[in-house]
């Protein structure tokens, strides 16, 4: 590579255009140099800094008028690519890191175990996610999405005392690993296959996604390259929970500490979303008469999985693993139907908003009423919550209410537009399968509901459930935070039309 070529892509290096990433990535660090200069009094406060700090990352973001400048435009020599989605999914990583950032400091305070590391992967994860969803290249793909596997790696075991959390943490080095080796082969095939110079449109810039839409443009029924893109949408599957790649999912949830849990339900499942959107809209257009089908039948089959295998569930933390699945196989439903259908990824969108909301609401609850043993919250110990602690007991009836689809709930409104965009898709059988699941979800999560509230009120003789788990006292920052999230799904079950025109118009 000449002088000449270098300076062209040193000109594209644009760091004001991933500030938040570099402010992050700053932030992180600076944790650990201010556990090294407080006093040991004060490192509760290194917390707090991070979550304000976040909070102004994320002010910056909503009201920035001049990130748009950049939208469309190749960055640090193609790696990046920005728009107005990439915008969104940017605003939802930050978010979902306060809201982690919130739940670890009140997980924290029961265990005796390093606090500031904690903090300063998960800044390192958000950031890495931010920029997984503004890939450009396979490149910079591979090494976002690597940062984020490494590090929940470490934060899925973080709660080394506990054998469930030591074995989670196993399992999802080992299967993570063979994600990533599926993806990374995956990327293999497709770099060799869009280089040979034998084949139309081979390029030099194989793994640099326009360069690759060109060659399969060329090249739609390459057996290598459809091979290599198999491969690659295994591996984000891996990472989203898609049937047949979830099997690790329930253990990994049940041992990970609570407010780890929260992230890969939310943080960790969003940014596969946002990739596999990047690569079928970007990437693997002209070989959608192969995937779609593909898609169909893996969407259909994670929607039953997840609500099939959630009605005898009784640990809450694996019930929100297998009920997880099938949110994802629900957003899977808006991707395919994004395929024919623009609006639908605004649709897909809005739905992982609204799961944000209402996750984060059950989650910040559970974290609250777990133990140190924090792996062994069962549907029977949340009995008499509505009765001694009606707050909790509100916060959770919204929080699951939104997931099950209940309206006027958030979540009613997400399901409703992505059953709207696969009518419209004419994706029929699917849309019949979600509205089954959506029946099916009902059983489990009323179960539940109904073990908070009506299990309180038994008549005298009954045998009451068994309820080990305290009732802690919650901050003022804690009741607002879990307020906000009940309110904004409250809010926007009955006011979305802002929120639905400003994705779905983007």
């Amino acid at each position: 590579m000449d002088l000449q070529t270098l300076s062209e892509i040193a000109k594209t290096n644009q760091w004001s255009a991933i500030y938040p990433e570099v402010m992050l990535g700053v932030l992180a660090l600076g944790l650990l140099v201010l556990e090294l200069l407080f006093p040991k009094r004060w490192h509760t406060l290194i917390p707090r800094i991070a979550v304000l700090v976040q909070i102004g990352l994320l002010a910056g973001l909503v009201t920035c008028g001049s990130c748009s400048a950049f939208y469309g435009k190749e960055l640090f020599g193609g790696l990046l690519l920005q728009g107005s989605s990439t915008q969104v999914f940017r605003i939802f990583f930050l978010l979902t890191s306060i809201l982690v950032c919130y739940l670890g400091m009140v997980a924290l305070k029961k265990q005796s175990l390093p606090r500031i590391e904690f903090f300063h992967i998960v800044l390192v994860i958000t950031g890495a996610m931010m920029l997984l969803v503004q890939s450009n290249h396979f490149v910079m793909l591979f090494v976002a999405l690597e940062t984020i596997t490494v590090g929940f790696y470490i934060l899925v075991s973080y709660f080394r005392k506990n054998p469930l959390t030591l074995e989670a943490g196993l399992k999802y080095l080992i299967l993570g690993g063979l994600s990533s080796a599926i993806l990374l082969f995956g990327i293999a095939l497709l770099y060799g296959a869009a280089g040979n110079p034998a084949l139309i449109g081979s390029t030099a810039q194989s793994m640099n996604f326009p360069s690759l839409l060109t060659f399969l443009q060329n090249n739609p029924d390459n057996v290598v390259a459809i091979a290599g893109m198999l491969l690659v949408i295994s591996g984000i599957a891996f990472k989203i929970g898609a049937v047949p790649f979830q099997i690790w999912i329930p253990d990994v949830y049940q041992g990970a500490p609570t407010p780890i849990t929260a992230f890969l339900a939310v943080g960790s499942k969003a940014a596969g979303f946002g990739i596999l959107l990047v690569l079928i809209d970007r990437v693997f257009v002209p070989l959608t008469s192969i995937l779609l089908p593909l898609l169909a039948v893996m969407t259909a089959a994670t929607i039953l999985f997840g609500n099939l295998t959630a009605l005898n569930q009784r640990n809450t933390k694996r019930l929100m693993g297998l009920s997880g699945i099938s949110h994802a196989g629900y957003l899977l439903l808006g991707v395919v139907a994004s395929v024919s259908i623009p609006w639908a990824e605004g649709a897909v969108l809005f739905y992982l908003f609204t799961y944000l909301l209402a996750a984060m609401a059950v989650f910040a609850v559970m974290t609250h009423l777990a133990s140190p043993e924090d792996s062994d919250l069962e549907i029977d110990h949340f009995a008499d919550l509505a009765k001694q602690r009606p707050f909790l007991g509100v916060i959770l009836a919204i929080g699951i209410g939104s997931m099950a689809g209940v309206p006027p709930l958030a979540g009613f409104i997400g399901k409703l537009l992505l059953f709207i965009a696969a009518f419209q898709a004419e994706l029929y059988w699917l849309l019949g399968i979600a509205i089954v699941g959506v029946v099916l979800s009902i059983y489990y999560y009323f179960g539940w509901i109904k073990a908070a509230f009506f299990d309180s009120w038994k008549t005298p003789g009954q045998e009451a459930a068994p309820t080990p788990t305290a009732f802690p006292r919650i901050t003022f920052y804690g009741k607002l935070t879990m307020i906000g999230l009940a309110v904004a799904t409250v809010v926007l079950g009955f006011f979305q039309g802002p929120v639905t025109d400003w994705l779905i118009s983007r």
